[in-house]
Parts: structure tokens; sequence; C-alpha cells
């Protein structure tokens, strides 16, 4: 793993917002080709950490790279895929599904080549990836919550990159759409895509996940193999179940931190 490039590398990362600190001297190196699962409870910092990583909120210390440069030198990003939380649609005309999904294409353009024939594919596959080709020209307004974060998912497909980086890609959508991003995403991981995502609850993503970076209070309490289930301790020797373990739904996974 250790010769493998470098999608994200932050060193003592720090983030405050508001004068009060959110994150507290990160360290995290991402390589190409892995599965990375950021997990934690409410306000431990998740959303945060991810977006510092690509530089959409400042650091207020330590420092993060992109592929071995920092965020405002870096110039590839159709190498990186973006699904925020919730699709921001503005005013004016409002804008189809197919036109949201082609926008992934833009990092991929130039004044030099306009949209053709690639793009185009590439617009129409992430559409069927996600279960929406057959309404591509409706307005993105008419989508309830969970449809419109499939299209960001599909936004991000359309632009082909090297590296996904998904921030609760499966909140409020059905599990017959978490399961078809399951089965997406095991194709680009056989392809030797990056996924780094935020989650609360891994479900049907849970196979795909190779590390887990669990934070607490701004701080990272566990980077390694993804924690064990509900009632299970991460020790060795200690993989009974308590039949007085906490009641959570199937999937939920236990990142309280072992003593």
């Amino acid at each position: 793993m250790t010769d493998r490039e470098e999608a994200f590398a932050m060193r003592g990362g720090q983030v405050s917002l508001d004068r009060r600190p959110v994150l507290r001297g990160i360290d995290l190196t991402v390589r190409s080709g892995e599965v990375v699962a950021v997990l934690g409870a409410n306000g431990s910092g998740k959303s945060t950490l991810v977006r510092a990583l690509l530089g959409l909120i400042p650091l207020s210390g330590g420092s993060t790279l992109l592929y071995g440069r920092p965020p405002a030198r870096f110039r590839e990003w159709w190498r990186i895929g973006y699904v925020p939380q919730r699709l921001s649609v503005g005013g004016g005309v409002p804008a189809t599904i197919r036109e949201v999904v082609a926008s992934g294409r833009i990092s991929r353009q130039s004044r030099f080549r306009l949209t053709g024939a690639a793009d185009a594919a590439a617009t129409t596959r992430a559409l069927e990836a996600v279960g929406l080709a057959d309404r591509a020209g409706d307005p993105v307004q008419a989508l309830s919550g969970g449809q419109q974060q499939r299209v960001l998912i599909a936004r991000a497909l359309a632009g082909e990159p090297d590296t996904f980086v998904m921030d609760e890609p499966t909140a409020g959508v059905d599990a017959a759409s978490q399961q078809l991003l399951a089965d997406t995403l095991t194709g680009l991981v056989d392809q030797g895509r990056t996924v780094v995502l935020v989650a609360h609850e891994l479900g049907p993503l849970e196979p795909l996940i190779t590390r887990a970076v669990v934070l607490q209070d701004g701080c990272v309490c566990h980077d390694g193999p993804p924690p064990k289930a509900v009632g299970a301790h991460a020790l060795p020797g200690h993989d009974h179940v308590h039949p007085h373990a906490e009641e959570r739904p199937a999937g939920t996974l236990d990142w309280r931190p072992t003593s």
C-alpha cells in the first residue's frame, strides 16, 4: 500500500468555526485505491474533515494536500468527484436532472474542447447508474431529497474522477437506492478508484470499506479496520455478543473507543 499515490495527506489539521475548535491535530493519509469511511457521532467533525481535505474549509493550523499539492495550487479537479450532503438549487430557469448531472463534466472541458459525444455518453451512464435515466428531463426541484441525493451522486459519476468524496451519500435515500449505490461503487472500486465517504450507518456499503477513520470531539480515536458490529468488542479475544447490548438497526456500527 505504501507505494500507492497519496490522494489526500493532512498533517496536524485544525479547524475552528466561530472560534470553536472543530478539528484538532488531524493526521490522515488516503492512498489511491482505498475505500475509507469517516465515522463518528453527530458533531464529531466528520463533514468538516472531508471539506477541509478538499480545501473547502480553510485550516486554522496544519496542512492538507490533494495529490501532492495544496488546494490553492491544485488544478486537476477532474480527478475528484465531490458529493455534498444536499443539492443547492438557485433561482432563475429551473435546471433539469440531465443538466445538473452533465455539469459534472465541466472540469474535464475547456474553452478549446466544448461538450461532445464522450460527455453526453458519460452523463447517460451516470443517470442509468442511479436509476434516473427515465426522468432526465424533469426539473430537479420536483425531486424528493433522496432523489436529489442520487442526482448529486450521478453528477460525480459523470466526471469519471479518480477519487470520490461523499458526504453521507445514503442519508435520506431508500434501501433500494442504497443498494444501487453500493453496486455502483463496487464496480468503481474494482477499477481502482479511491472512495472517502462520511457515514452514520454504512448499511449495504459496509462490505466495501477497507478502512475506518473514527472521529470523537474533533480528534481521530480510531484509524484502521472498520469497528465490529454493536455488542462485539474490537479487542482480540472479546468477540462474543453481550445479551445486554443496546438495540440498534442492523448495519449500525459501534465506534465508541474501547478501553
